[in-house]
């Protein structure tokens, strides 16, 4: 495995130190501020917009990996470059439960981005106190790797097998925030907090940003150790964590609406848990290989995505649609 203190002299100064932090910090604090100004006037991002700003994001994610490269060596970059698609391939479900939490309180698309902005921010923030306890204890306790890479597996094997409760999960958790915070049905532009009767009141902005806050503990409990089975360097795992969640909100807008068209994403997603998870309970007696490692999880999502395509566009010929519509 990687470490920060040891990829350089071992009397590499403090401020070397510092200066890593720093900067991996600045650029995300640029990014963010970038991306708010972009959305300062609450409009619908378009489909191209979507597009333009998904895959600018992910330029940006390995980008970042090119200098972890440069500066840390081969060994960083593979551990940096699965972490993220770790983080990415997991972040579908994210998505999925946002739509579905969406369109349960009726937030009009134009405002949707103000949600995730923040929610996203919170979950930068809730990550990384998941990813210092979780190096810590790892590197405290060796045999946590064993307990975190059996959840692991226990979760893929359901994720393989299921994924009907999905929506019901982020139904419940909204009847209870309604049920503890009074929300209005009114909106006050994309204000969060609103008066209602000359008292304080949650707008449902706010009730869909507690879901939003919420659903993402459920998933940093699963990411989280997968991704702390590719790598125990926290620099590196945050990193990965942090580019990965930068581009939800483009990629919300993007695929939102596109869940019918991934019909073997959760065979994918549970098979990449079973294995970092198999790979982190033997890590103790065996050593998998990190780029052996990047290439099964990279082969495991082009699969899944390539036959559900594949079935999607198997089902668009059968129902007879006409040869133009059926890429659509």
């Amino acid at each position: 495995m990687f470490s920060l203190e040891t990829a350089r002299d071992q009397f590499v100064s403090i401020e070397e130190r510092f200066f890593d932090w720093g900067l991996l910090l600045g650029i995300i604090v640029l990014l963010i501020a970038i991306d708010l100004y972009r959305h300062r006037d609450d409009h619908a991002p378009s489909g191209k917009e979507a597009v333009i700003e998904t895959t600018v994001w992910i330029l940006l994610g390995f980008a970042f990996g090119g200098y972890v490269a440069y500066h840390f060596g081969s060994q960083a970059f593979g551990e940096y470059t699965s972490g993220y698609l770790i983080e990415r391939a997991l972040s579908f479900d994210n998505v999925f439960v946002w739509a579905l939490v969406f369109t349960s309180l009726g937030i009009p698309l134009k405002f949707q981005h103000r949600v995730l902005f923040w929610g996203i921010f919170g979950a930068l923030v809730l990550r990384a106190l998941f990813i210092g306890g979780g190096t810590a204890l790892v590197s405290r306790f060796e045999w946590v790797m064993i307990l975190f890479g059996v959840f692991l597996v226990y979760t893929g094997v359901k994720v393989y097998l299921h994924r009907a409760g999905e929506g019901a999960g982020a139904a419940k958790t909204m009847a209870i925030v309604q049920r503890f915070i009074p929300v209005t049905k009114e909106y006050d532009g994309h204000r969060f907090l609103t008066k209602m009767s000359g008292r304080r009141a949650a707008t449902p902005l706010l009730a869909a940003l507690v879901v939003v806050e919420l659903t993402d503990v459920v998933f940093a409990v699963d990411s989280v150790p997968a991704i702390l089975a590719v790598s125990q360097e926290p620099y590196l795992v945050f990193a990965s964590n942090a580019f990965a969640i930068l581009g939800l909100r483009a990629m919300y807008f993007l695929l939102a609406t596109a869940r019918g068209r991934f019909h073997y994403l959760s065979h994918g997603l549970g098979a990449i848990l079973v294995f970092v998870g198999l790979k982190m309970t033997l890590a103790l007696w065996v050593h998998v290989d990190t780029y052996l490692s990047l290439g099964i999880i990279t082969v495991i999502l082009l699969i899944a995505i390539v036959a559900s395509e594949a079935k999607t566009r198997r089902m668009r010929k059968k129902s007879g649609l006409p040869r133009e519509l059926r890429g659509r």
